[in-house]
């Protein structure tokens, strides 16, 4: 049985208005390289400059389609594809989002089409759901931590050693916390919500204990990873390992931690909208974000991290997440629509709140 749609809560990041009140961030146009014979328009929950080596590459592929790509906040785009799924407002060729719940979502209420290639066929089970969302990335999620606040013996390689630090030492990390304000992300509220249900003991000690240190809640990985290069935050919770090593690279001061008990591992979902107005060049985008050329360009210059490779150097870890045991990928599929169920999702950000007022 499909469940009824629900408005996804309006983030307030962004503040350029777009089709139908819609909240758009970054619009940018990637003019085609040779004679103009395609158009595909990205809407997407993703930083353009991690897309943007996929794109140029992609183009040289096709060097006939000009890209127009639209990014949105988690919330927001979820919000807009609701309304396109409905003719309210034109739809993108191609959705990419990190809150994978909200395109199963998507999809569980007739909103996707189904695509099978031969680059769908490779997509491992976990992260493909009835050939309408797969999963094109493998990004863990690792805690950063400032090297020049946080001396050796305060780093934190798990969940409960966070808690810990955070009740031994109360006074250095008051208001130096940073992570997800879950009620603006839909992302940020996918990963609680599973830490929840992975260790429902630990993730309660830890609440508690962010909730005694005035952490400090953002819409993004973004702001929250540029409150700690600034020097505002010491240690950042629950942020995608792609954006983390982005920012480390560019910030030597920032250090990344695999926790040791878990870590939860997201793959970016992409879909084709159920009414893509292209939806032909929609899916030949979706075949190279699938293909062995596109999975080691995003490797090597745009998510750093592979399912099927080594951590990228310098970050705390295991070799292999998955054979170590720590990785635990969130699983596409079905269970997915129980984070989006609009009661228990309405009681889990108020109590959420309730402990963590935002600031």
């Amino acid at each position: 049985m499909r469940l009824s749609a629900s408005l996804a809560t309006l983030a307030l990041w962004f503040t350029t208005l777009g089709p139908a009140g819609a909240l758009e961030g970054a619009r940018e146009i990637f003019p085609a390289p040779g004679p103009e014979a395609g158009r595909l328009v990205i809407h997407a929950a993703t930083d353009l400059d991690a897309m943007r080596p996929l794109i140029e590459d992609f183009q040289q592929m096709a060097p006939g389609v000009t890209i127009e790509f639209v990014e949105y906040v988690t919330n927001d785009l979820f919000r807009q594809a609701q309304e396109a799924c409905t003719g309210a407002v034109e739809s993108g060729d191609i959705l990419l989002s990190s809150s994978v719940d909200q395109l199963v979502r998507l999809a569980n209420d007739g909103c996707a089409q189904p695509h099978r290639s031969t680059e769908t066929l490779t997509v491992p089970s976990w992260a493909n759901w009835r050939n309408e969302i797969f999963g094109f990335t493998f990004e863990p999620v690792v805690f950063v931590y400032d090297r020049r606040s946080v001396p050796p013996e305060d780093v934190p390689r798990s969940h409960e050693a966070l808690a810990d630090l955070l009740r031994r030492k109360p006074d250095a990390y008051r208001g130096r916390i940073g992570t997800y304000d879950i009620e603006a992300s839909g992302v940020g509220y996918l990963l609680a919500f599973h830490d929840s249900r992975q260790a429902p003991t630990t993730y309660g000690r830890l609440i508690e204990s962010l909730s005694r240190s005035d952490t400090v809640t953002r819409c993004c990985n973004s702001e929250v990873l540029g409150e700690t290069a600034a020097g505002n935050v010491r240690i950042a919770y629950n942020v995608l390992g792609s954006y983390a090593y982005a920012a480390a690279r560019a910030n030597p001061a920032l250090a990344i931690v695999v926790p040791q008990d878990y870590a939860l591992v997201l793959s970016r979902g992409a879909m084709i909208p159920n009414n893509a107005p292209r939806p032909q060049i929609g899916k030949e985008f979706l075949n190279y974000l699938l293909s062995p050329r596109g999975r080691r360009v995003a490797r090597e210059r745009a998510f750093f991290f592979d399912e099927g490779e080594p951590l990228p150097e310098g970050v705390d870890g295991p070799e292999s997440l998955m054979e170590s045991g720590i990785g635990r990928p969130i699983r596409i599929g079905p269970a997915l629509l129980a984070a989006q169920d609009a009661i228990q999702r309405s009681h889990f950000i108020a109590d959420w709140k309730r402990l963590i007022p935002r600031r």
